[in-house]
């Protein structure tokens, strides 16, 4: 992304090396955009900016339809950056067999949580 933003060379001792981010798979990032560095943070904050976009489409989903769109497509973008724990709560939901009352909401909780810390996640991995 312009404006300088570039993975940080040393991450936070609580982060671990680059290859033990349990968030983000960046081993797998790397691969996918071919090592190049600024695809990477282009990547990492598109989906910063979006996941909470997908989640909010399937708090506010009327139909099963609109609820496994959302959650499809949250699994996707998650999987291609590399972030596993979202991708599989977002499969789960999107294979919820009727995504209401209890289910749907702990599914949302769950979702939500995983988010979020994964969004946090992100920032300290992207510098200004």
């Amino acid at each position: 992304m312009s404006g300088g933003m570039a993975l940080r060379a040393e991450m936070p001792a609580c982060v671990g090396s680059r290859r033990e981010s349990a968030l983000i798979d960046l081993v797998h990032l790397s691969k996918y955009t071919l090592g190049e560095r600024s695809l990477e943070c282009e990547l990492l904050g598109l989906f910063r900016c979006q996941a909470s976009v997908y989640v909010d489409r399937l708090e506010a989903s009327s139909s099963p339809k609109d609820w496994k769109d959302a959650a499809h497509s949250l699994k996707g973008s998650a999987r291609g950056i590399g972030a596993w724990a979202v991708a599989d709560k977002a499969e789960a939901a999107e294979q919820l067999p009727d995504p209401a009352g209890e289910a749907r909401d702990d599914a949302l909780m769950m979702l939500r949580a995983t988010v979020d810390e994964t969004v946090a996640h992100i920032a300290v991995l992207l510098a200004d």
